[in-house]
């Protein structure tokens, strides 16, 4: 995993860089087809292990692999927090720009589906809206924006509403508290299905800065649920089934599992001068450990024994603790 020293510093330099026009759309970013993958593209076939049987050859896909690719995948496309508790009011807009550094177990054997070797970071980059309402209830906000993971043609289309328990007391020692409930939808894959749904509570309070700036430091507690759907998947591509009709045993689809749930801590401060805003996040997804339990079967998937491959087991999430680094521009109207 890499540490959160580099972490920080790629997120602090790279928010500089990075412009607009090429942090969300670049090629492929809507899924359109390209005549080439790129390094953080999915190649699931490899999670799949032919299988010779007196009933015939056939493809059975590692259950315990999808799942925990789909966990840390999870994570990297999942909503985040990026602003404090207070709501922009119902007159206000907020446009941002942000850059996210996520680390993945990159050595474990589930990141074999990946098009090439990954470093054991995942970069995304974001365009968001915000606008603060007073329907249904006063407090209220909403979110649009989209997503794009840095070396792939995979982006995820994203939405929040937000709802402020308690806000607007700066001058006393009372924190605001707001909680959100949020969706990411991943698309550009052929393979994989995945959507995220977050739910979260937080904290902050605002602070003045030598009369200039408004400090915002704030904690959340966030729970994801990662939904996973395989599509069909070809495990030689390279072989036509109108050429080789017994190709078409090739094709497989991981089994539909449980949903799988990661829980995250949030920290972050944001920084407003006049309508400019700079925000700093950070956030910790603990170690997977949800299990798909299947029904008929008590085996698990780890007990299964090398050389017998099959999706009749109860598949646990073995995905590793992950770190998120986030540096966010904006603009408040």
């Amino acid at each position: 995993m890499v540490g959160s020293t580099r972490l920080l510093t790629l997120a602090a330099l790279s928010a500089v860089s990075v412009s607009l026009g090429t942090m969300v759309f670049g090629p492929g970013a809507f899924g359109t087809k390209v005549a080439h993958a790129d390094s953080n593209d999915l190649v699931l076939s490899r999670l799949g292990t032919i299988n010779g049987t007196s009933n015939g050859t056939s493809v059975v896909g590692s259950n315990i692999n999808f799942r925990s690719l789909a966990s840390e995948l999870g994570v990297v496309m999942a909503p985040r927090l990026s602003e404090p508790s207070d709501t922009l009011g119902f007159g206000g807009f907020h446009f941002s720009a942000d850059v996210a550094f996520t680390s993945i177990s990159n050595n474990a054997a589930y990141w074999n589906a990946l098009e090439e070797p990954n470093d054991g970071t995942m970069t995304t980059t974001g365009l968001f809206v915000k606008k603060g309402m007073w329907i249904p209830l006063p407090s209220f906000e909403v979110g649009i924006g989209a997503v794009h993971l840095g070396s792939s043609h995979l982006w995820a289309s994203q939405g929040y509403v937000k709802f402020a328990l308690h806000e607007g007391y700066h001058e006393f020692p009372l924190p605001s508290v707001a909680v959100r409930g949020a969706v990411s939808r991943m698309m550009g894959s052929e393979q994989l299905d995945l959507t995220v749904a977050s739910v979260d509570m937080s904290m902050s309070k605002d602070f003045g800065i030598a009369g200039l700036f408004t400090a915002s430091p704030y904690v959340g507690l966030n729970w994801i649920i990662i939904v996973p759907r395989s599509e069909v998947i070809d495990k030689t591509p390279n072989i036509d089934s109108r050429d080789e009709p017994t190709d078409a045993n090739m094709n497989f689809v991981f089994s539909d599992q449980d949903g799988i749930v990661r829980n995250r801590i949030i920290f972050g401060t944001k920084l407003k001068y006049y309508i400019f805003t700079l925000t700093l996040e950070a956030n910790f997804a603990l170690a997977g450990s949800s299990v798909d339990d299947k029904g008929g079967t008590s085996m698990r998937c780890v007990d299964v024994a090398s050389g017998t491959p099959t999706a009749d087991c109860d598949a646990t999430d073995t995905a590793g603790a992950q770190s998120t680094f986030t540096t966010s521009l904006g603009l408040d109207f």
